[in-house]
Order: structure tokens, then C-alpha cells, then sequence
């Protein structure tokens, strides 16, 4: 049973289906003050937007910071992670009408900026040649 465990851990349909439920869930509460369907959409949107993110984020903090040297290496991806994050969550809740951008992107992208620091300086510690 530990086996199954572990490798739903390690899924990255599982990582998504997360990042979907808790931050579309979220999305929705942010926006429950305004009319139906506005918060359901703002969860979808949301929900989307957070499963894309975990996929690609991991992997473009993997290959900027193997490829940054030196202090480069331990900010930019980051910065680069948060960036991106901002961008596409409040274009892409602007362009779908969500009443409450502001709310509605503050704990994902806040979760994102944290585990993109968090994961960059746990890769910069593994290759200490990049330092």
C-alpha cells in the first residue's frame, strides 16, 4: 500500500488534480460575494490555470536553474516563475471576466512564488558546482 502511495506522490496527474481542486476551490470562494455563475467560472479558470502551472513549472525551474550560472542561477528562476505566474493568471482572469482578480490570484500565485524559491534553492544545493 506505502508502494501506491509514493507513486501517487510522485504523479504529476495527482500534483494537477491537486493544484485544480485546491486552487479552483479557492477561486471560487474569492469571488462567492458576486453572482452565479461568476465564482464557478472563476474556479474553472482557476482550477485550469493551476494544473498548467504545476506541470510546467517544476520543469522550467529545473532547466533555468541548471542553465543560470552562479547568482543568476538562484534568482532568476524564481523571479522568471512568479513572472509568468502573474501574467498569465491575471490576463487570463481578465479576459474570462473574474469580478475579483486581485483576490482571486493572490494565494496561487503567492503558493507559486514560494515553492519556486523553495525548489530553485533545493536544486542550487544539489549541484554545488552551480554555485
Amino acid at each position: 500500500m506505502s508502494q501506491n502511495i509514493q507513486a501517487a506522490a510522485r504523479s504529476s496527474a495527482v500534483h494537477m488534480a491537486v493544484a485544480f481542486v485546491a486552487m479552483g476551490s479557492w477561486a471560487a470562494f474569492a469571488n462567492l460575494a458576486h453572482p452565479m455563475p461568476r465564482p464557478l467560472i472563476a474556479g474553472l479558470v482557476q482550477g485550469v490555470l493551476s494544473a498548467l502551472i504545476t506541470l510546467f513549472l517544476k520543469r522550467m525551474l529545473e532547466a533555468l536553474s541548471a542553465r543560470l550560472p552562479g547568482r543568476a542561477g538562484w534568482w532568476l528562476p524564481p523571479l522568471a516563475a512568479a513572472a509568468v505566474s502573474v501574467s498569465l493568471l491575471s490576463s487570463i482572469h481578465w479576459l474570462a471576466g473574474t469580478p475579483e482578480i486581485l483576490r482571486t490570484i493572490i494565494v496561487p500565485l503567492s503558493v507559486t512564488t514560494l515553492y519556486a524559491v523553495l525548489y530553485t534553492i533545493a536544486l542550487r544545493k544539489a549541484a554545488p558546482a552551480a554555485r
